[in-house]
């Protein structure tokens, strides 16, 4: 398995004569399958809310997508299910797949009752998914229809940065329209997982089958980038570095011993790109072809049994010129509209939260408008959709304030249904 690195600037040429200029870096990421590689096992986590308000079709539904996934697994890979209402308690045990009959039947027991604790069921998944991370792809699929009722926020949250620190990826389900999608966006990022929204619970099974497949093309994992920057060129103090495919996440920075910076990737898809955005700044420089940064990967090959594996170092230049004249790259000015839209939509949402009807709906049509640049008319459809309900002065519902999320998120394959 190797990794694809491909940085380019949103306009590779720069100003000579200007003392200070701004660009987006842009690097695309992917791992890229060889013949001989084999395929490496997975080890899912299933963690699911069964409180009372999942009783009847709601819980039937979740038993019936966890029981295709358990068919879907092969005997090497590994599981464990874990179920919360106010307490949590470990259903399966993290375990190879040998018996996947017996593990259906335990689902199938599986019964509605009390209150939601969200954290509790994530601090067992958790302990359940490291026992079994050596050599695998580990995720979590953490899903529940309700707010963190006997629970605390905060400690979700430490448990998804602990989950990272381990090299787990967390990806979480909001199961209809009352659950908290501050919550569970906050569990996914930390976690580098997607958020996702199944409205209605028929969906449930073709949303797990979705990420189900997403996870089973992963072939590297524990993927860090790592830059460094020429001397007269830094990044932006600001929220300097996002990923915005396949989900836009605000990604924190650290800085290395030897004073590299680096971004947690998580796991790498195969030959499904991964596009991180560096907003950087540039004092003045010579003419000619300068080079303004280095970037590598750093990661583990589950399959050859290696880690701490690193790419050879991929220099970034400029093209200074003294007679300027822009030369702007499509994919990253993409990249930097998906940046814009999930930005502006966060502003919409902050607005509505202080009372500024008026201020968000202005916002989500301006979101609108970059979605529709962008090429992404299912989240312009969406996002003009509840622009219009504030403007005419009626509220956004729980449902559309979740659909808004995902689509500041992500690009949807298929226009959702209003």
């Amino acid at each position: 398995m190797k990794v694809n690195l491909q940085p380019a600037l949103n306009d590779g040429n720069l100003d000579a004569n200007q003392l200070n200029s701004q660009r987006q870096l842009g690097i695309s990421i992917s791992a890229i399958a060889e013949n001989q590689d084999r395929n490496v096992p997975l080890n899912l986590c299933l963690i699911l809310d069964h409180s009372g308000s999942m009783n009847g079709r709601s819980l039937e539904t979740v038993k019936k997508a966890a029981n295709r996934l358990v068919d879907r697994l092969n005997p090497g890979d590994r599981l464990s299910v874990v179920v919360f209402d106010h307490r949590a308690k470990v259903l399966v045990p993290n375990q190879s797949v040998e018996d996947p009959e017996k593990i259906k039947q335990q689902i199938n027991r599986l019964a509605a009752d009390g209150g939601t604790a969200i954290d509790e069921g994530l601090r067992l998944g958790i302990e359940e998914l490291a026992k079994g991370k050596k050599d695998t792809v580990s995720q979590a699929f953490l899903l529940t229809d309700g707010e963190n009722e006997h629970g605390d926020n905060n400690r979700c949250l430490k448990f998804a940065q602990l989950a990272a620190s381990y090299n787990l990826t967390l990806n979480t389900l909001g199961f209809g329209d009352n659950w908290n999608q501050d919550v569970l966006e906050k569990i996914a990022d930390a976690g580098l997982g997607t958020l996702s929204y199944i409205q209605k619970p028929e969906q449930a099974v073709e949303e797990f089958n979705r990420l189900f497949s997403r996870i089973q093309t992963v072939g590297l994992t524990n993927a860090y980038l790592l830059f460094s920057l020429m001397p007269n060129v830094r990044l932006a103090e600001l929220k300097p570095v996002a990923q915005v495919s396949p989900d836009t996440i605000e990604l924190p920075l650290q800085k290395e011993a030897d004073g590299r910076f680096a971004v947690r990737l998580g796991d790498l898809m195969k030959d499904a790109e991964r596009v991180i955005l560096a907003n950087i700044y540039l004092g003045q420089l010579p003419t000619g072809e300068q080079a303004i940064a280095n970037v590598q990967v750093r990661y583990d090959d589950p399959a050859a049994n290696k880690v701490g594996l690193v790419t050879p170092k991929i220099p970034v230049y400029a093209h200074v010129v003294k007679n300027y004249q822009a030369d702007p790259n499509p994919q990253v000015q993409r990249s930097i509209l998906a940046l814009a839209k999930y930005r502006q939509t966060q502003l919409a949402e902050t607005k509505l939260q202080q009372g500024d009807r008026s201020g968000a709906a202005t916002m989500l049509q301006t979101a609108a408008k970059t979605a529709l640049q962008m090429g992404d008319t299912g989240a312009a459809t969406v996002l003009q959709t509840s622009a219009t309900q504030l403007q005419s002065g009626g509220d956004l519902s729980e449902s559309d304030r979740k659909k808004t999320r995902i689509v500041s998120k992500t690009v949807l394959q298929d226009t959702p249904p209003q």
